[in-house]
């Protein structure tokens, strides 16, 4: 492989219609990530990361996965005893290996932003680029990190039971990038856990009183809800394999509870009862905060359980799953719309054959004077790469309306990933684009440009309510 550069102004821009778009209406732009891994405590600290491996290796499972499938060993991916350089030489060692895969792309993208790189990343180049990145991140924080790239507004993922200690940090900093907790439950929900017990334990000790019951555990819950909320969170967010809707009451669910509580065995029927109520009650509790509820479904986790014993949870190992989505949506949606109590919300599908239902899904709940209230998300996960983005992005113009879409965001753990968002607006207007090449949409560049920074931009800071 030669080191012809081929991340140019042109990249992934497919006609002189497109590089205009792009380059008149999306380049610009601020960026608003509203889902992401970020640590907020390596932000309130704001110290230098310094080495590439550490921004670059640490607790990326698509590097992992790409290097386990190179043939990689173990030990040059997760292992704690080799050196960070010998790490990073055999991410080089495969990065050749991953033309046609996403991670090629967002490698050099972000080699050419970040570091003003150009060549390729392979073995001959890997000791020269190791140096320079790592002299470079020598001197910036993540803050300045950000900063570079006009992120204005990142939601942090947060366990209810965080004490928000480094948001509170942030918050008296004057940083350029506004950095807000999310509300992430799902160790609310997951009663069959081994730790849901030790879990309620210690929001029992946040919130100071005992958790005895369901009604305990609500009102614990809305304390939690009101914690983050003054300090500044507005959105919600799930990862599970499926939305839970089963029928319940809240007496069979309170005792549910307390059986699990005294320690005894459930049937499955009665974990998605109990786990049924508390998505409802968290549904209706975020409608009142005037809250974005999001939900990131179907992912068959952990499917390795010697690399879960060996490494932990996020060890690279999750896949695309299979499951069934419309009626359980339909479901609850429907309940707490009857109710009037449908927040605002977002849904993530991991299986693209599912695309389609989730458009349609979401199309059934909006109303008048919001906007686009329920959205399908962006490419999530294995679809965040250019087909999965134009897959999403064209169902949803066939289903719905992308003129109303919030866009991308980067759902990741590393301070280097906002050259997402560039790739996202670059797929997009090349999109939009071809449908002009052919006829298809008039050629109106303001007014498409106006769209398309709607979509890059503008409508996240309408839909969310960041500014209050």
């Amino acid at each position: 492989m030669n080191t012809t550069h081929f991340i140019t102004d042109t990249f992934l821009l497919q006609s002189e219609i497109a590089e205009t778009l792009y380059s008149k209406y999306a380049k610009d732009l601020p960026i608003i990530d509203y889902h992401n891994h970020l640590s907020p405590q390596m932000i309130a600290e704001d110290k230098p990361i310094k080495n590439i491996t550490d921004a670059w290796l640490n607790g990326d499972h698509y590097k992992w996965r790409g290097m386990r499938a190179n043939g990689i060993d173990e030990n040059f991916i997760t292992g704690k005893e080799t050196s960070k350089k010998d790490k990073f030489l055999k991410w080089a060692e495969t990065v050749p290996f991953t033309i046609r895969n996403p991670l090629f792309h967002w490698t050099h993208l972000e080699l050419k932003r970040y570091f003003n790189i150009d060549e390729i990343l392979k073995p001959s180049t890997a000791e020269d680029i190791y140096e320079k990145t790592n002299s470079i991140l020598e001197h910036k924080t993540p803050a300045q990190l950000l900063a570079q790239m006009k992120v204005e507004v990142i939601c942090t993922t947060d366990d209810p039971i965080d004490s928000l200690e480094y948001h509170k940090i942030i918050a008296e900093k004057d940083f350029f990038t506004k950095v807000l907790p999310t509300f992430r439950p799902d160790n609310l929900l997951l009663i069959e856990a081994n730790n849901f017990i030790s879990y309620i334990q210690k929001l029992s000790a946040k919130v100071q009183f005992s958790i005895l019951n369901l009604a305990d555990l609500l009102k614990a819950i809305q304390n939690r809800i009101d914690f983050f909320n003054d300090l500044g969170c507005r959105i919600s967010d799930y990862g599970l394999e499926q939305i839970f809707s089963e029928d319940f009451t809240q007496e069979a669910a309170d005792a549910v509870f307390k059986k699990r509580l005294a320690n005894c065995k459930l049937s499955k029927e009665e974990a998605k009862l109990f786990s049924s109520c508390i998505l409802y009650n968290l549904c209706k509790m975020y409608d009142s905060k005037n809250w974005v509820q999001q939900f990131h479904l179907g992912a068959l986790r952990n499917n390795n359980s010697k690399l879960l014993d060996q490494i932990g949870l996020d060890a690279g190992v999750d896949s695309i799953g299979d499951f069934n989505h419309a009626e359980n949506m339909s479901k609850l949606f429907n309940k707490l719309d009857s109710e009037n109590s449908l927040a605002k919300t977002i849904t993530y599908n991991l299986n693209p054959s599912q695309n389609e239902v989730f458009a349609t899904m979401m199309g059934n709940f909006n109303q008048g004077g919001v906007p686009g209230k329920m959205q399908w998300g962006s490419g999530w996960w294995f679809l965040d790469q250019k087909e999965g983005m134009e897959k999403q992005l064209n169902a949803l113009s066939s289903m719905g309306l992308l003129s109303r879409f919030v866009g991308m965001l980067t759902d990741s753990r590393s301070f280097l990933s906002f050259t997402r968002h560039e790739y996202f607006r670059r797929i997009l207007c090349n999109l939009i684009a071809e449908d002009v090449k052919n006829g298809l949409i008039p050629n109106d560049l303001d007014f498409l440009g106006k769209i398309i920074q709607d979509i890059c931009y503008y409508n996240a800071i309408n839909y969310f309510n960041f500014k209050k």
